[in-house]
């Protein structure tokens, strides 16, 4: 009987298989669930040492930055210029000595009573850099604060005009303020973004070094070659049977003569 002829009750009574039939197709196996749950749990149990290392050196690296002192950088700039008739060569060699004697207490002395500042700490606060094309000098000038990072660079730079202008007939140049520093708007560190790097990055590090020298790092592999090779030494060990022993050609050739030579 065709279904459109059935009873509503049998024809409900038909239809419900199709139904449940296809509600069981949509329903995710036990058995896929089950794999898909141990092989989460087998490669957090391998990889744990990196999911908790990265994170942790991010945070501490983060921490770092919220908690560290910042500091300030200030740039004044001093121009070595040469006296006429000298060499415009020699002022660009003068600008990388006076460069390099930047923290001397000759240079120091008059700043670090402008600045309050001890010299020895201003040497360590101050630094220089030259350029091997102009006879140009920049001197940075590094604090807690703006307005002290500046005027540490600016009290240095005029004491080095200063001392310059003492050697000024010897050395047939002159040293004149090109550029004064000015009070920087943010602090050159820390930088939290790059301090949550470097964390994240030595958290990687640590957590590639757990995970290569934990006990049983290999034992997964190395396991299962042993394994592998025991088994092969053990088929080796085994006795073979006599009558399946394939007998090698030379021993039956030996055999076939001694049975001619006996016959």
């Amino acid at each position: 009987m065709p279904d459109s002829e059935l009873p509503g009750t049998e024809r409900a009574r038909v239809e419900q298989p199709r139904g449940g039939k296809g509600g069981a197709h949509s329903a995710p196996a036990p058995a896929a669930v089950e794999r898909r749950s141990a092989a989460l749990r087998s490669a957090l149990r391998k990889w744990w040492p990196l999911l908790v290392a990265v994170p942790a050196g991010a945070v501490a690296g983060g921490g770092y930055a919220l908690v560290a002192t910042p500091q300030y950088q200030a740039d004044a700039y001093v121009m070595v210029v040469a006296d006429q008739g000298a060499d415009n060569a020699s002022a660009t060699s003068f600008a990388q000595a006076y460069g390099r004697v930047v923290a001397q207490p000759e240079i120091l002395a008059s700043a670090s009573a402008e600045t309050g500042v001890p010299i020895r700490q201003l040497a360590q606060e101050v630094q220089a850099q030259t350029s091997p094309d102009a006879p140009m000098i920049q001197i940075t000038g590094s604090a807690t604060s703006a307005r002290l990072a500046a005027k540490e660079a600016n009290a240095v730079a005029r004491s080095m005009v200063t001392f310059g202008g003492t050697t000024a007939k010897q050395t047939r140049v002159k040293l004149m303020a090109f550029a004064q520093a000015a009070a920087p708007a943010a602090a050159s560190s820390p930088s939290r973004s790059l301090d949550v790097a470097v964390g994240g990055a030595a958290g990687l590090l640590l957590g590639s070094l757990a995970l290569l020298v934990r006990p049983g790092a290999g034992a997964g592999a190395g396991g299962t070659r042993l394994a592998r090779e025991g088994e092969t030494v053990v088929a080796a060990g085994e006795p073979l049977d006599a009558a399946a022993a394939p007998v090698p050609e030379q021993q039956r050739e030996t055999a076939g003569s001694g049975v001619g030579s006996g016959a």
